[in-house]
């Protein structure tokens, strides 16, 4: 299950690149960066997974004693939360980013935007 996973997290990884250096047109970059994103989401939750663990809850069906041994870690889960956040954060600045610009030149292709270099 995590090997199917984890080969799915580099496989998104792998298009989204693809996608981001190939494309020209602003908002399939967009898209392919959110699907790399996705891709890296992927990878640190399959990593983080070990079969026969159990969530790291403290009740009284696990006891504190056995808690070490039995529990998953749940800091690639709050990561992957967190970058989750912080992702649709960085993609809608850049959907705004593509809106302003698209309204200042009429265009979304990325040849477009010469003078922006240096």
């Amino acid at each position: 299950m995590a090997h199917i996973a984890l080969a799915t997290g580099f496989i998104l990884i792998l298009i989204g690149l693809y996608g981001a250096l190939t494309n020209r047109n602003i908002l399939r970059m967009i898209v392919s960066f959110t699907v790399a994103d996705t891709g890296v989401n992927l990878v640190i939750v399959a990593v983080g997974y070990l079969r026969g663990r159990t969530a790291p809850i403290l009740d009284a069906t696990l006891p504190a004693a056995e808690a070490a041994a039995r529990i998953i870690d749940p800091v690639p889960q709050a990561l992957v939360l967190t970058a989750i956040v912080i992702g649709v954060g960085i993609t809608a600045l850049m959907l705004a980013y593509a809106y302003k610009l698209h309204e200042t030149k009429g265009s979304l292709d990325i040849a477009d935007y010469r003078e922006l270099k240096w």
